[in-house]
């Protein structure tokens, strides 16, 4: 199989550095990996989540498939059916496993894929060494970095997703308190104008690797706008709820409040109410709803009704990225370790912009002018997914950091609430 083109920009030819990353990345997986059982990490609670060992498992086999199996003189693949059973949905790859049966994936035990990993990493290591090689493989590799922090962040959601539906409710982690700090809602004014969006590869200002879903830069006119300098709290979202928020078709697309009546919806997803008092379940387990921290777990339905309702709308993404840079990107992003979003506090300037939630935006997900996917089965990455779905941006808890900058277009589909997806508002000026 010939090497396909990687799916982004990269700068990264630091070998050294790379060889680190490389060794850090993957051993973080594990890590994240380490608070569940055997048993926990073969769940799949829904067709849109995958099992944790589904995911140890696919991030190797991206390493093993597009960089060692192409690359590596010699090499002899850690198992021939896992070609089937671990590719996600790469059509120029071949067959695969069903997505909504993955759970079904006893078999390979759960030792096996921890020394597949180990079989290939070895190999990686080997060929990183490679002079002749590494000039070829070094985007390649990078790209396979980014894309293993994506499934680490969906090892987290998709966890979270099966333990809320134990009875239990167990905790994945002890959890990590800190102060909640009630803040105002205040409003950063933008001025009308002709803006570049999109990554700049070489631009020091902007990280040195960029999907290729965030390029071509081109120009974009925006009136002018404001946006809030934090996200939508929960204490914000309940007085929406208490308003009949859920009860009535006023403020919600048609799509969407057709989702509010085939679905039951009243509620964030994993809220539940306890003698009055609303509760939510969280990777620490379930816990009183704070008035103060970011609304999570909502869909686009959800973000843009309660946007209608507060007479607001959502941003589009070219004004988020507009009002994003001049921020740094950290913030409450996994490295905090709090794996739950955290109030903004008292701060000047666009609060909250990286980690805590991600924010859904008014735009659909569709490409940049001039957009073209790479050849190869990499080219599949970000392209054909340009349809049905709504952009989001900025990180969440669980985005690794490192992982996220203002330019990322994350994407799902408007329905969705497993992610940790919140609300920013925006507004036209008057």
């Amino acid at each position: 199989m010939s090497a396909p083109a990687p799916a982004g920009d990269s700068g990264h030819t630091d070998r050294a550095a790379t060889m680190a990353q490389f060794t850090e990345t993957r051993a973080l997986s594990l890590r994240l990996a380490e608070p569940l059982s055997p048993e926990d990490q073969i769940l799949q609670s829904m067709p849109d989540a995958s099992p944790t060992k589904w995911h140890l498992a696919h991030t190797t086999w991206f390493f093993e498939t597009f960089i060692l199996k192409p690359h590596a003189a010699g090499y002899t693949e850690f198992d021939p059916d896992y070609n089937y059973l671990f590719n996600s949905y790469y059509n120029g790859v071949g067959e695969r496993h069903p997505r909504p049966q993955r759970g079904m994936l006893s078999r390979p035990p759960l030792d096996d894929i921890h020394r597949y990993r180990e079989y290939v990493d070895e190999a990686m290591a080997a060929l990183m060494e490679d002079n002749a090689a590494w000039p070829v493989i070094a985007p390649l590799v990078t790209l396979g970095l980014h894309h293993e922090q994506q499934h680490q962040e969906l090892l987290l959601t998709d966890i979270k997703h099966a333990l809320s539906c134990n009875s239990l409710k167990p905790a994945y982690q002890d959890a990590l308190m800190v102060p909640t700090v009630p803040s105002e809602m205040g409003w950063v004014d933008i001025d009308a104008g002709l803006v570049e969006i999109g990554h700049h590869a070489g631009n020091e200002a902007f990280n040195d690797f960029a999907f290729d879903n965030e390029g071509p830069v081109h120009k974009v006119w925006l009136e002018a706008f404001r946006i809030a300098d934090r996200a939508v709290t929960n204490g914000e979202y309940l007085a929406f709820m208490a308003d009949g928020g859920y009860r009535s078709p006023d403020h919600w697309l048609s799509d969407g409040w057709d989702m509010v009546c085939a679905e039951g919806w009243t509620a964030p997803l994993y809220w539940e109410q306890r003698d009055g008092d609303w509760w939510q379940f969280t990777l620490s387990g379930m816990r009183s709803v704070d008035p103060n921290e970011p609304v999570c777990h909502v869909s686009y339905y959800e973000a843009d009704a309660f946007a209608n309702w507060a007479g607001k709308r959502l941003p589009t993404e070219f004004e988020w990225e507009l009002a994003a840079p001049g921020h740094p990107v950290s913030g409450n992003l996994m490295g905090a370790g709090h794996l739950h979003p955290v109030s903004a506090g008292e701060r000047s300037g666009l609060r909250q912009a990286y980690g805590d939630v991600w924010e859904w935006t008014g735009s659909a997900y569709r490409p940049y002018p001039g957009f073209r996917a790479a050849a190869g089965a990499v080219g599949e990455y970000n392209g054909k997914f340009m349809s049905g779905q709504m952009v989001l941006k900025g990180g969440s808890c669980v985005t690794p950091d490192g992982h996220i900058r203002a330019t990322y277009r994350n994407f799902f589909p408007p329905h969705a609430r497993w992610q940790f997806s919140g609300i920013r508002l925006a507004d036209d000026q008057s």
